[in-house]
């Protein structure tokens, strides 16, 4: 832990008096190519690694910001520093327009979209006269500070390290925060993220456009450093190999960028001297070595090259300073007995097949009322039309006596419904302690830029004091600080109400949370369940469980192939011959 503690300054340390040192120059300028290259790789850890968007394309945003800089200082005249906010400004419009096309697409589709942009960005910085073609642009200025040429070596090497390290610790505080943690959890997938009041769409392109800013810094510096551009160094093959140098250190981790980058940097200078001298003729054959490399790693150290530099800087868990910290906003919780929720004939069409067929119920405040029926009933479909996940072919749901039928799911959670999933979703790479926060995601504001520079530590101290609570509520706060992935699935599953309940809900509908679980398991979640009824909280609960849905609830609704088949207490349910028909397939 000590180790870890001043890991960070000793490196920052050892960077900014590098060039005072008396190193060889061939090693300060590696190092500022190091530096340039870890700011574009810092950006895919960010998009790749923790939001798992792959970007094939991050060279052209060195080349905005690269041409920018080229072309306002040497055709315009515009001062080298204020060309930085220039190209930094292009980026973040040109990531913008071409997040919003290509940031809804999935699967494969993504890096694809990623290569065309690329290789069109690529081919106009090629074929525009007034950017030279493929010439490119001569004669850039060196950048000067107080009167004092930095030239393109030890004096420019504080800069670019300056900017690499600051870059860093944001991004840094950037992954340990509100909008943080909602962009860790796309590489899971959507549903979870927006059940919790997350736009997916909008932290995606959150990403993508920090991903950008930092390559055009990237861009910006190495124009001066250069002191000429041409499309070359932003071709799609330069663009492969960012994302090669984020996956060889560490696609996850934020010094793997920097770790990536060295290695690179270093091991293909060699070889571009000693392939040659052993083959017996010229050629860049550093690119089937560094394929068969990646191969390699991709097999045996998924995970890149920092998880053995890891192991010697374990992480410190995190520190409870929130015992003293405010109470999060809470909403106006309904009167008992209120109407709650209203499922008034709502269908559910996929193509000729019916799988929800006109099914109404309704909830009252402070009930616990089941959704039960054989496999394939359509339970779990009612409840993503419940929660937006589905749109209805027809039908309507009021919540509260407003209309949400229509809504998105984290419209529906922003009014108060919460839930939980048949299939446990979380972020095994996060806390419990951290997968619970982000429940509390629609009752805190704090933005990307307030997390980077720190500004948000008072309402994370709220929202860790209101994890922990929920936490204890159903008695796991003693596994606060455990990786959510090592859980057994029974207090995964309890992890996932406590995250529900975190958003403070007025409703909680729990998809099936016995399953898997034994028999002592079952019983604690009934008693937490209880104590979750007797605490005023409504819940609507799906189960096939049916010793342990009769013990628990106060009504059950019963569904069969997609119908409303009754409505009643446990008792009633337990006496109708049609429902032992339903399970049973016989009357008798």
């Amino acid at each position: 832990m000590v180790v870890r503690r001043f890991a960070f300054p000793l490196f920052a340390l050892f960077m900014l008096v590098l060039p005072a040192l008396p190193v060889p120059d061939f090693w300060i300028t590696q190092s500022n190519y190091i530096g340039l290259y870890a700011l574009v790789a810092l950006g895919l850890v960010l998009l790749t690694g923790v939001g798992g968007l792959t970007s094939f394309g991050q060279a052209a945003f060195v080349g905005i910001g690269a041409y920018t800089a080229a072309f306002l200082a040497t055709k315009v005249g515009v001062s080298p520093w204020l060309t930085l906010f220039a190209g930094v400004g292009i980026a973040v419009v040109t990531a913008f327009l071409l997040g919003l096309v290509t940031l809804r697409m999935s699967g494969h589709y993504l890096p694809l979209a990623t290569i065309a942009w690329g290789l069109a960005l690529n081919y106009t910085m090629a074929n525009m006269e007034w950017l030279g073609k493929y010439d490119g642009l001569l004669d850039i200025p060196s950048l000067h500070l107080f009167g004092h040429d930095l030239g393109t070596g030890r004096g420019l090497h504080d800069v670019i390290w300056l900017l690499a390290l600051a870059a860093a610790l944001a991004v840094t505080h950037l992954l340990d925060s509100r909008p943080g943690r909602a962009i860790r959890s796309l590489k899971s997938g959507s549903t979870m993220a927006e059940a919790m009041g997350i736009s997916t769409l909008r932290y995606k392109l959150v990403a993508f456009i920090t991903a950008a800013v930092l390559a055009a810094v990237s861009g910006w510096l190495f124009a001066h450093f250069q002191r000429t551009v041409n499309p070359t160094p932003f071709s799609i093959s330069k663009g492969i190999e960012y994302l090669f140098i984020a996956v060889l250190g560490g696609i996850g981790n934020v010094w793997g960028a920097f770790l990536g980058s060295a290695v690179v940097r270093v091991v293909e200078d060699q070889l571009q001297v000693l392939l040659p001298q052993l083959i017996g003729t010229s050629g860049n054959f550093e690119t089937i070595v560094f394929g068969i490399v990646l191969v390699g790693v991709l097999k045996y150290a998924p995970d890149g090259l920092w998880t053995f530099v890891g192991r010697w800087l374990p992480a410190a868990p995190r520190v409870r300073d929130w015992g003293q910290a405010a109470a999060l906003p809470a909403r106006d919780k309904p009167r008992r007995g209120e109407a709650l929720l209203e499922v008034d004939r709502v269908r559910k069409e996929f193509g000729g097949l019916v799988a929800v067929n006109d099914v109404s119920f309704r909830i009252d405040a402070g009930d616990i009322v089941g959704l039960i029926g054989p496999n394939g009933a359509g339970k779990s479909t009612t409840f993503n039309l419940i929660t937006g996940v589905l749109e209805l072919t027809s039908g309507s749901v009021r919540f509260r006596g407003a209309p949400i039928s229509g809504l998105p799911s984290r419209g529906i959670a922003r009014r108060g419904i919460s839930r939980t999933f048949q299939h446990v979703k979380m972020i095994p790479e996060m806390t419990v302690l951290e997968n619970v926060a982000l429940g509390g995601y629609l009752r805190t504001r704090s933005g990307t830029l307030r997390a980077m520079l720190r500004l948000d530590r008072e309402e994370e101290r709220q929202l860790f004091a209101e994890a922990e609570r929920q936490l204890a509520r159903i008695g796991m706060a003693d596994h606060m600080h455990e990786l959510a992935g090592n859980l057994a699935l029974g207090p995964q599953r309890l992890m996932e109400i406590a995250r529900a309940l975190c958003t403070d809900p007025a409703l909680l509908l729990l998809d099936e949370p016995a399953a898997g679980l034994r028999h002592k398991e079952k019983q604690a979640l009934a008693g937490i369940l209880r104590q979750l009824k007797d605490e005023g909280m409504s819940i609507l609960l799906v189960e096939h469980d049916m010793d342990f849905v009769m013990g628990l609830t106060d009504r059950i609704v019963v569904m069969e192939f997609g119908t409303h088949l009754m409505e009643g207490t446990p008792a009633q349910v337990q006496a109708s011959p049609a429902v032992r028909a339903a399970y049973l397939g016989t009357e008798h």
